[in-house]
């Protein structure tokens, strides 16, 4: 099949820590990426008009027509992974790093080659989990049309990169503003309720390991419930020591009841819940 050059915006991702997670539970971690391909990073790609070239193991590379679709696709599968990771465990929890670049690419059997392949895949190599790296030219096509934050990086030296690229990273705040934005999770289909971490009242920093192995103990007691749906300890505390809104954990934790409550040395203070939705 003959060659083919054209213009195209490319963007490359890989998983962040992509042989640790493997290492610690291969299977578990690859069905986690095919769920989230499923689910979150295919119907993205279509919604803006991409076209997805390969994967190679951990990471793809996709192919838009314009720079606006290929950073929209970008920070909306960002925001995706946030809203996923709330109800991971901290070592199992995926994260993507996303490089972008405008470019002439070679297209050969579907395959696509050339500089601007090879700077987005270096780009990527820039971003930090969860964040995205752009070109210039990325950033300046972008400028005005998207409401999103650039933080210049300055000029970078990439590997195997002839000329410095100057690069851009996608302010942290606008992937978690787009998460904000996005619908709540969707209930579970039975009941579901989320054990928050209880305050505690006493004042003694050692009651602290009681109150959390108190909610530990309901965790598990209710866990063993085979109607009720009980989101893990690891996702409740993660709102440990915060101001508490019971609805806006529900959204994000996909549950409709929170507990929460407090201890003081000496007598159980007691719980209650609220409803989240």
């Amino acid at each position: 099949m003959t060659a083919t050059r054209r213009l195209a915006a490319i963007l490359a991702a890989d998983v962040a820590g992509y042989s640790r997670l493997i290492g610690a539970d291969e299977g578990g971690t690859l069905q986690a990426l095919k769920a989230i391909r499923a689910e979150l990073i295919d119907p993205t790609i279509a919604a803006h008009n991409g076209r997805l070239v390969k994967t190679t193991g951990d990471g793809l590379l996709v192919e838009f027509g314009s720079v606006v679709d290929a950073l929209q696709c970008a920070t909306e599968v960002q925001a995706g992974m946030v809203r996923r990771n709330t109800t991971a465990p901290a070592d199992k929890r995926i994260e993507f790093r996303i490089g972008i670049n405008m470019g002439d690419i070679v297209v050969e059997d579907g395959d696509i080659f050339g500089d601007g392949v090879n700077v987005a895949a270096r780009l990527e190599t820039l971003a930090s989990p969860g964040g995205i790296c752009v070109s210039a030219r990325v950033q300046e096509d972008a400028a005005g049309k998207l409401d999103l934050s650039f933080e210049d990086l300055g000029e970078q030296a990439l590997k195997n990169i002839a000329r410095p690229v100057k690069a851009y990273r996608i302010a942290p705040g606008a992937v978690s503003a787009t998460a904000q934005e996005t619908p709540a999770l969707a209930l579970p289909d039975k009941p579901s309720i989320a054990v928050l971490p209880f305050a505690n009242l006493s004042g003694d920093p050692e009651q602290e390991y009681f109150a959390d192995g108190m909610v530990e103990e309901i965790i598990t007691a209710l866990s063993r419930i085979r109607w009720l749906f009980v989101i893990a300890r690891n996702s409740s505390f993660t709102y440990k020591d915060q101001a508490i809104d019971v609805k806006r954990v529900g959204r994000e934790l996909g549950v409709r009841y929170v507990l929460e409550g407090s201890v003081r040395k000496g007598r159980w203070a007691g719980a209650h819940h609220g409803a989240a939705h």
